[in-house]
């Protein structure tokens, strides 16, 4: 049940998805559109991953280049930074930012340098700079800057380490209604390092964040329902929780919902919608799903046999870790040409990874 705050020094937040089952024989060019990148959220149980203030791995500066030209919107509330920032247009946000701080003194926008600087977008990556900047809007009341703010404290960058301000930060940003800081905060009271161990309260930080539609919080309050941690068990809860959290697209959930739903636990039986689970999964590259997927194929549970699929499947998955001795046993007795046909399948697979 123990979270170390090691874990919070990995890079971004995410689950790792239990092994239990009961299957048996789951930026940017220049000045060009580019997609955002995704924004990081710490995990919970042994099962749980947290986030951490790593966050994504920063590109290579942008070259200085003239920032495309952004049209004056008739709606007046339309916010052009977040809109360039979105757009991959990143120079042009930090020049529009910029601006604002100037002219307005906005706390949003000393927030978006922070996160600019934080990540190398437009400008060179300063962590002194993004902390500095974060820690100014932090101080105006946003609560976005006091999360990234206290990611930053956590994993040392843009100073030294120091785990209690993150907490405070956490606290507040949580007390403002974000629900990754409320997530995060639950992570540190189930670790027990930074903040006295509870686990009641991590549990009911975790339902805040999972009710506001944070998929990992989902995902792990549906562990915390299926194990009875910090709240009296309950399958159905679980399930319908992962069902949450898999239709947002958290791999992990998805396989753990699969496999729910192959085994009809806290769900009613459903073999066929498992399993397109388990695929869409496994094309995700988790080995879970790929190791699960390669036992029905290799049993016909569910599905016609097929030992050269469930091979490829397996093989794949053995490559990240997730072996099978069992599987290994019941697919040895195949020919040589089919092991051919799984080696060039697994081949054409990893070479497009």
């Amino acid at each position: 049940m123990r979270l170390t705050l090691a874990f919070l020094l990995c890079a971004a937040i995410s689950l790792v998805a239990p092994a239990s089952a009961q299957v048996s024989p789951t930026p940017a060019a220049p000045e060009k559109p580019a997609a955002a990148p995704a924004k990081p959220a710490p995990a919970a149980s042994p099962k749980v991953r947290p986030t951490t203030a790593a966050k994504k791995a920063a590109p290579s500066p942008l070259p200085a280049a003239t920032p495309a030209p952004v049209e004056t919107p008739d709606d007046p509330n339309v916010d052009l930074v977040f809109g360039a920032f979105q757009r991959g247009l990143y120079k042009t946000a930090f020049d529009l930012a910029t601006k604002r701080v100037q002219e307005k003194g906005d706390p949003k926008a000393m927030t978006m340098l922070g996160e600019l600087y934080a990540n190398g977008f437009g400008v060179k990556r300063d962590d002194a700079k993004a902390a500095d900047w974060y820690k100014r809007a932090a101080d105006a009341g946003d609560r976005e800057a006091m999360f990234e703010l206290a990611m930053l404290r956590i994993a040392g960058r843009g100073g030294a380490v120091n785990r209690q301000e993150a907490a405070r930060l956490m606290a507040s940003s949580a007390k403002l209604g974000n629900p990754k800081a409320t997530y995060n905060l639950a992570l540190l009271y189930l670790g027990g390092e930074v903040l006295p161990q509870d686990v009641r309260r991590a549990a009911e930080l975790m339902r805040l964040a999972a009710d506001a539609g944070n998929p990992e919080a989902q995902y792990a309050l549906a562990t915390f329902y299926k194990e009875g941690t910090g709240v009296p068990k309950d399958l159905e809860k679980a399930a319908r929780l992962l069902q949450q959290a898999s239709l947002a697209g958290n791999v992990d959930a998805e396989v753990e919902y699969a496999i729910a739903l192959f085994n009809g636990t806290g769900t009613s039986k459903n073999e066929a919608a498992a399993i397109t689970l388990l695929r869409k999964a496994a094309r995700q590259n988790n080995p879970i799903a790929q190791n699960r997927l390669a036992r029905l194929l290799a049993s016909g549970e569910g599905m016609p046999v097929n030992k050269i699929e469930a091979l490829k499947w397996h093989t794949i998955a053995k490559t990240a870790g997730k072996g099978d001795p069992e599987l290994d046993q019941a697919l040895s007795t195949m020919s040589a040409e089919d092991k051919a046909k799984a080696d060039i399948a697994v081949r054409r697979w990893l070479s497009t990874k």
